[in-house]
């Protein structure tokens, strides 16, 4: 393609963009139905799994190389806890415990509370919010684990609804105010 034709079609492209960007439906109101879908609709992360008796420095090392702030802990495929950053420092941090030494039931989160992808994103929130949760696993009908819902899931699908309100703000508060007076 010529230049001129690749100028051309950048600038069709990015017009494109913007006219798509202002005919954007403008944020609406937060309502029941988006609360109402189906937990499925939050995209969960699959699960990374640990056994009861591996070392709590393996499930630490796990959740550091995935970047997630917890694993969970299962025995013959059904879950039995969940161990999180939380369990990390209150359990282990400054608390004289050998992570190689300990198995990870010692320090875990026993029978955590769970959901299934078809139960409503509100019941998450719930859960979230009322039981203080930043993490709630999600099983099957046999209680085997098939993913995982954080806080930051639950935000990014709120997020999808004011895109505009949201992602075009600065990345400061008051970012784009002027510090001083310009001008003569």
């Amino acid at each position: 393609m010529p230049p001129d034709e690749k100028d051309e079609a950048v600038k069709e492209f990015i017009d494109e963009a913007e006219r798509s960007l202002d005919e954007a439906e403008e944020p609406r109101a937060f309502d029941e139905k988006m609360l109402s879908a189906p937990i499925s609709e939050l995209k969960p992360r699959a699960p990374i799994i640990v056994e009861p008796q591996a070392p709590a420095i393996e499930a630490i090392t796990l959740m550091q190389d995935h970047r997630i702030g917890c694993v969970l802990v299962c025995r013959a495929d059904k879950l039995k806890g969940i161990f999180t950053e939380r369990d990390v420092l209150a359990n282990v941090v400054g608390r004289g415990i050998d992570p190689a030494k300990t198995p990870v039931r010692k320090l875990m989160t026993e029978n955590p509370e769970y959901l299934r992808t078809t139960d409503a994103i509100a019941y998450a929130l719930n859960k979230m919010s009322v039981g203080g949760y930043r993490h709630v696993p999600l099983v099957d009908n046999a209680r085997v684990p098939v993913g995982i819902i954080s806080v930051k899931d639950i935000v990014g699908y709120i997020v999808r609804f004011f895109p505009k309100s949201v992602m075009n703000l600065p990345t400061l508060p008051r970012q784009n105010y002027a510090r001083e007076r310009e001008g003569a």
